[in-house]
């Protein structure tokens, strides 16, 4: 559904918003269910178009499907059709969804064959999936690619454990490589492996499911292969890169707004990295609550030096939230210095933000300056491009805080990962319609 949002700057909003599923956790879980012929029901699925496309794709495997509720679905893998996956309308269907590599871990692991065309997603840079294979040539599976069809395949009469250091802490790979391991043969080792808590959620699914997982929540995973997982039911936490996104937005919107049921233990430093910028945000239950704020100051090191925000592998900052903190940094009081290190060209979009009058130094493709304006000069409206989905939240942000009207086009790259979110926007008092 391509369109156009059209926004009314510079408003204060005001009320509570409430976060959806997460888009990262949904893409892991949803794979996770063929590992299994039993039940399993899943709830607080996000309605966005990536989950969604993985969901039709599961259909299309002979998946059954129950809608429960909103969001609230039940999946049962008993008689999975695994000629669709060497058609040509997988390869049509795989290839535009990027989370859709995940499906490789558990194909592996329960048919001993795993198929894969080559996967679209985020113009974020290279993304490698060279952990994956890697992990599962370990594991002892062959691999193949078929330039022909653009084809990756996989095969391996059984699995077997084995001591596995990553060349790099990815998640999706992380999550690929348990969800293989958890059915092979013996111990496997995975050392080095990413610990985000949507990982530490699969790793804890598996378990309830019999599977035999230890070190959740370190980065050094121990599984121990069993012959057969069962059922079980899974809800999924909320958005943290939505939450991150809202606390920006009420301070440059200088708005009152709580955001309600954030699962507070899991959020890691994102609420003392957004204190850092200034931004009064305190914790009400399992809510966060942020006051109207006129003024926010950005703080300095210990010994006077500029702030830097910079993203890294869970426990740190995640990096699909260092597009927010540059948009905020706009309006706030003194200077701080981002650095993107985990992905290249994903800092180009601070270009339509100068545009709209932020002072912002690209220094090179990985770190920016931004001098903020202390909402002495507010950012202009404009017309804006969404170049993927956290580039474009963030300019959705700059927008609703800019004085005048703004358009902002290629949504659908927003609608991929935010569920109607002009919708719960207008709910907290925004201007924002979709042409």
């Amino acid at each position: 559904m391509s369109g156009t949002f059209k926004i009314k700057g510079g408003k204060r909003l005001q009320g509570e918003i409430t976060p959806q599923g997460a888009k990262n956790e949904a893409l892991q879980i949803l794979c996770a269910i063929l590992l299994t012929d039993e039940e399993i029901r899943i709830k607080n699925i996000p309605d966005i178009h990536d989950v969604n496309r993985l969901i039709e794709i599961l259909g299309d495997f002979g998946v059954k499907i129950t809608k429960n509720g909103h969001g609230d679905y039940t999946f049962k893998a008993d008689a999975v059709n695994f000629g669709y996956v060497k058609s040509d309308g997988f390869r049509e269907d795989g290839s535009k969804l990027r989370g859709s590599i995940m499906l490789l871990g558990p194909m592996l692991a329960r048919f001993g064959e795993a198929y894969m065309p080559t996967p679209g997603g985020d113009k974020i840079g290279r993304r490698r999936l060279d952990t994956h294979f890697q992990g599962f040539v370990e594991l002892g599976a062959e691999f193949n690619y078929d330039d022909s069809h653009y084809l990756y395949s996989l095969k391996a009469k059984e699995l077997q454990g084995k001591f596995i250091l990553l060349e790099e802490a990815s998640v999706t790979g992380t999550a690929n490589i348990v969800m293989a391991a958890v059915l092979a043969k013996g111990r496997t080792s995975i050392y080095n492996a990413a610990c985000e808590p949507y990982l530490q959620q699969l790793c804890k699914m598996l378990n309830r499911m019999g599977a035999q997982i230890s070190g959740i929540g370190s980065n050094l995973l121990i599984i121990d292969g069993v012959q057969k997982l069962g059922g079980t039911e899974h809800t999924m936490l909320p958005d943290m890169v939505e939450i991150g996104s809202w606390i920006g937005l009420a301070a440059m919107t200088k708005s009152e707004i709580t955001i309600k049921n954030v699962n507070w233990d899991e959020l890691g430093v994102i609420p003392n990295t957004f204190r850092k910028l200034g931004i009064m945000l305190e914790r009400r239950g399992d809510d966060i609550y942020i006051p109207a704020q006129d003024n926010y100051k950005i703080q300095k090191f210990i010994d006077g030096s500029i702030l830097t925000v910079s993203d890294a592998p869970w426990p740190g900052f995640t990096p699909d939230l260092l597009s927010i903190i540059l948009v905020v940094a706009t309006q706030a009081q003194g200077t701080v210095l981002v650095h993107q290190k985990m992905f290249e060209s994903r800092l180009f979009f601070v270009d339509k933000l100068i545009d709209m009058g932020a002072q912002i130094i690209l220094c090179d493709p990985h770190r920016a300056t931004v001098v903020g304006l202390n909402h002495e000069s507010p950012l202009r409206g404009t017309t804006l491009v969404s170049p993927d989905i956290r580039a474009g939240n963030a300019l959705l942000i700059a927008a609703l805080s800019a004085q005048g009207d703004s358009l902002i086009h290629n949504i659908e790259q927003i609608d991929r990962g935010y569920e109607n979110i002009d919708g719960r926007l207008r709910a907290i008092g925004a201007e924002i319609t979709r042409v």
